[in-house]
Parts: structure tokens; sequence; C-alpha cells
């Protein structure tokens, strides 16, 4: 049977004395909750917790939690693929297309994540300026929640770490995550702007991120942007935006690339970039016919399957993780 539940947080409001609109400081912020639903997953003895997240502008996105037996707390590790979309059954599907991978995961001691968030606005991160803020009401008088600007995608993703860091299994300070493409880009936006313990990005489609220029004059192939070489890229990114992004990153992150992407070159100037501004930074390509290979995705069968490259990957990724997510205990006094 499914079990419902509802974690909720909140703030008292305060009094409405008579004061002028521009003297009423901004709302506060909602604390993170999310409302569940406990499902089992095919195949698998480990359930998924789907959940409906709030974010900074009070609209809800879909995520799945899954978890090893016990109290904890456990470090987590967050999962997602391309950009925002398909609600909560794209979520269901994610869950169950990859339930076997997670299960390895979660055998190693860790939280899974499956996340999803509002679709991307193109190009609006890089022309937005600073992020959405709380804002006096000088309008309705009220308390109104007010914003500054458009809440985006990666934004999402940082109210979802947030609500992730409320639950009493979790070790707050073990946080990581791990995507593909956008989803690799949106971990390298959101750690510019809030801190976690570790990123994997796999193939991340990071042009917003460094500005690269995916107008009219860009190379392609038919359709296709070809960015697959660094040095082109180079000369089509804007390293100044890029660096103002990139200094204030405290995340280690590992840059999995594709030998062959036609976008190879900006998942390796994002990790060039990092590396040339003292981040910690770690570079691995492989080649192989599939984009995000390192998510081995069910069979038809219902098995999973990974070939030689999948099975490095997973094991690359996952020591990574454990380095960086895991508490160290604290060495004996003598």
């Amino acid at each position: 049977m499914s079990q419902v539940t509802a974690r909720k947080g909140g703030s008292k409001r305060q009094s409405t004395s008579r004061r002028k609109p521009a003297a009423k400081p901004p709302a506060p912020e909602i604390a993170p909750h999310g409302y569940t639903i406990t499902k089992p997953v095919r195949g698998s003895e480990i359930p998924a917790d789907y959940t409906f997240v709030l974010t900074r502008d009070e609209i809800y996105v879909p995520i799945a939690v899954r978890k090893p037996q016990g109290g904890g707390p456990f470090p987590v590790i967050t999962m997602a693929s391309g950009n925002g979309r398909g609600a909560m059954p794209h979520v269901e599907q994610f869950v169950d297309d990859l339930a076997p991978m997670q299960d390895r995961m979660i055998a190693r001691g860790f939280v899974v994540a499956s996340i999803n968030y509002r679709n991307e606005i193109p190009h609006l991160y890089e022309t937005r300026g600073e992020g959405a803020r709380n804002l006096p009401d000088s309008v309705s008088g009220d308390r109104r929640t007010l914003k500054s600007s458009p809440t985006l995608d990666h934004e999402d993703f940082i109210a979802i770490v947030r609500y992730l860091k409320s639950l009493p299994f979790v070790d707050p300070e073990g946080i990581g995550g791990i995507g593909v493409s956008h989803s690799g880009e949106i971990i390298l936006k959101a750690s510019s702007e809030y801190p976690l313990g570790a990123g994997v990005c796999i193939e991340p489609a990071a042009h917003e991120f460094l500005t690269v220029d995916t107008g009219p004059k860009a190379p392609r192939k038919g359709t296709e942007i070809q960015y697959n070489d660094v040095n082109l890229v180079r000369k089509n990114a804007s390293k100044a935006a890029a660096m103002k992004r990139i200094r204030p990153i405290r995340t280690p992150i590992l840059f999995l690339g594709r030998d062959k992407d036609h976008l190879q070159g900006i998942f390796r100037l994002a990790y060039e970039w990092m590396r040339q501004a003292g981040k910690n930074a770690t570079w691995r390509t492989f080649d192989h016919p599939v984009h995000g290979y390192p998510f081995v995705y069910r069979q038809p069968d219902g098995s999973e399957q990974p070939d030689v490259i999948q099975s490095e990957a997973f094991e690359i990724f996952m020591e990574f993780f454990e380095r960086h997510l895991k508490r160290r205990p604290a060495p004996a006094r003598r």
C-alpha cells in the first residue's frame, strides 16, 4: 500500500502594523519541505519516495528518493539527465529505467535522488544578472512573496538540495550530484552559487555557463552545432564571463567527456578553465557510441548489462563520490 506523508516547514507571520510599503522587510523564505508518496520499484526491494519539493518561487518540482536500510545519516547522490521535462511521469520512468544501477549505488551506502526541475529558458541565465531574491511587497500592502527576477532550473536544483538536507537520514554535508548534458551544466551553475559536496558532469552542455556563441555563426552540420574542437570553442566563448562564474566554486568536479561528441570541446574547456582558476577538477574521457554512457539503463528484459566502458565509468564516479561525500572517522587521540 502506498504511504503518503507530508513534510512541512514555515515561519510565523509577523503582525501587519501600519507602515509605509517601502519600509516593509522582504517576505521570508518558506522552509524546505516536500509532499511524499512511497511506492515500490519494479524488480527491487528498495522503494522510492516520490516527492514534490518546494522551490524558491513556491511551485513544486518532482523528485524520487531511495535509501539504504537504517537511520543514517547517509550521503546523497542526485541524478538527472537533460533539461527539465515530463514532470513526475518522467521521474517515475527514470527510476524504473535506472533502478538496477541505483540499487548498486544504494548498496554502497548512498541515498539516491532522481530529480527534475522546470524547463530551461534559453539564454536567460546569461542575461538575467543576479539571482532571484525576495522583495518587499509595495503593491498590495500585504506580505506576499515577490521576486526580483524569474527562478531558473539550476535554482530548482538548489532548492532540492536544501530539501534533502532537511531529511533526518541524510548527512547534510555529504550531498553531491551527477548529471548528463544540460543536467551537467546545471551542476556547474548551482555550484557557482551554492556549495555541494561533489559534482560529476557527464558531457556537460555548458555553453551558457561559458557564454559560448551558439547563434547563426556557430559551426553546424545540418542543425547540429559542431564544437568538438576545444580551440574553436575557446575562440567563441567569453573567458571573462566564465571565470566570474567559476571563481566562487568550491565543489570538486569530475568531468566525463566523450571523444567524438559534437560538443566535446565545450566539455573540455569547462574543465580547463576550472583548472586555470585553481579549482578541484578532474577530467576523464572515453570513446563510446552513446550520449550519457555512464548511466546504465535497464534492458527490455529488465536486466542490466553494462559494457566494459560503462562499468569503468561507474567505478570512476562512485570512487569519486566515496572520496568526497563519505565522512572520514576522526583520527584517534594519543
